[in-house]
């Protein structure tokens, strides 16, 4: 006979939670399973807030399921390991990122490459294999298999590396495997908010030439003397635009809003990639002749696999790349969602969550 969640799950916890379309987040009581041999259980101390938990909560992409605990950018401090576990120990900072499962025999998997799997479990929202509800980070306590797990190396600061989980292995991913994070490319990011300013930061310590590109001319100063860019290129400006034509070995598309992306492919060198992370709601209008003259190649690419999100980290470390971050405590969640939707952040609110959650019930 099958086990029901509450013998799954006997560990209580405690977290805020949507219980409809409304968004509201609240305090709530749950339960993790017990740690497997595989598992790594820690602590949460900060958990970002990324746009995608904005959109989960209020049903907006019409798959979510309440009461829902979202945060897929979870960094703390492992408190106990299974007996197969060497991964990690008790005392290591770790992190979760946007996944918690996969098949494991796919092709994508056996490539490292478990977000394309047809099977993943993400870490919130998502049906884990005993058929439980998987609840994110904003909680007290966080269980994942070692595979999940990433390491923070030591002296990383735990706020600023949390948006990397989702923000930082979502731009590093398809810089690394499209070829434009090298030495001399010449890069355009589209859209400096919570995605486009860690692009930058990569893409410059990859080596490239890095042009920002946005409908806000105030921006520019933010662009070129904070983040470090290159050049700053406004997108409604067409004289701007036409200076620009086929200067761009590639582009990130970071901007989640609907916009024109016919004028982007102009900007690109023959063979250029236009590579979208954004995810507008509505559908692109592609003219085929903005491929096809110049051969170029116009992709998408969402975070990346586990050994590549480990690189990511490391890499991050090693250069002091850190996302811009504004940290509130978990009773201002629902003030920093009704911010995010209003695009009020510089450039992503993290949650104090190990000093901040209410150890009451509710």
């Amino acid at each position: 006979m099958a086990k029901s969640p509450e013998e799954q799950h006997p560990v209580e916890a405690l977290g805020w939670a949507a219980r409809d379309a409304s968004g509201h987040l609240s305090p709530f009581s749950f339960s993790r399973r017990a740690t497997g041999e595989e598992d790594v259980r820690f602590k949460v101390l900060y958990c970002g807030i990324c746009h995608s938990d904005l959109h989960a909560i209020k049903n907006e992409w019409g798959i979510s399921t309440y009461p829902m605990v979202p945060g897929h950018e979870i960094v703390g401090e492992v408190t106990e390991v299974g007996s197969k576990v060497g991964k990690v120990k008790v005392g290591d900072k770790v992190g979760v990122g946007c996944m918690v499962g996969a098949c494991h025999n796919c092709d994508s998997c056996a490539n490292d490459l478990e977000n394309y799997c047809p099977k993943i479990v993400l870490t919130y929202n998502g049906i884990y294999y005993d058929g439980t509800t998987t609840y994110g980070g904003y909680s007290d306590s966080m269980v994942a298999d070692q595979h999940y797990i990433v390491r923070i190396p030591d002296g990383m600061p735990l706020d600023s590396a949390a948006p990397l989980l989702c923000a930082g292995i979502t731009v590093y991913s398809p810089l690394k495997y499209f070829g434009l994070g090298e030495l001399g490319k010449h890069v355009a990011v589209v859209g400096l908010g919570g995605l486009g300013h860690v692009a930058v930061k990569f893409a410059k310590a990859l080596g490239c030439k890095v042009t920002v590109i946005s409908t806000s001319p105030s921006k520019k100063a933010e662009a070129l003397e904070h983040l470090g860019a290159d050049s700053f290129l406004v997108s409604r400006d067409q004289d701007q635009l036409q200076a620009a034509m086929g200067t761009f070995d590639g582009i990130l598309d970071t901007v989640s809003a609907g916009h024109p992306v016919m004028p982007l492919l102009g900007l690109l060198k023959s063979h250029g990639k236009l590579v979208m992370v954004g995810a507008p709601s509505e559908p692109l209008e592609i003219p085929a002749f903005s491929l096809i003259i110049g051969r170029k190649t116009m992709a998408g690419s969402g975070i990346g696999g586990m050994k590549e999100t480990q690189e990511m980290i490391d890499f991050a470390a090693k250069h002091n790349i850190k996302a811009d971050i504004e940290v509130v405590s978990m009773d201002y969640v629902n003030q920093a969602m009704e911010r995010l939707e209003k695009g009020d952040v510089r450039y992503r609110f993290v949650i104090d969550v190990g000093n901040t959650l209410a150890a009451i019930k509710p």
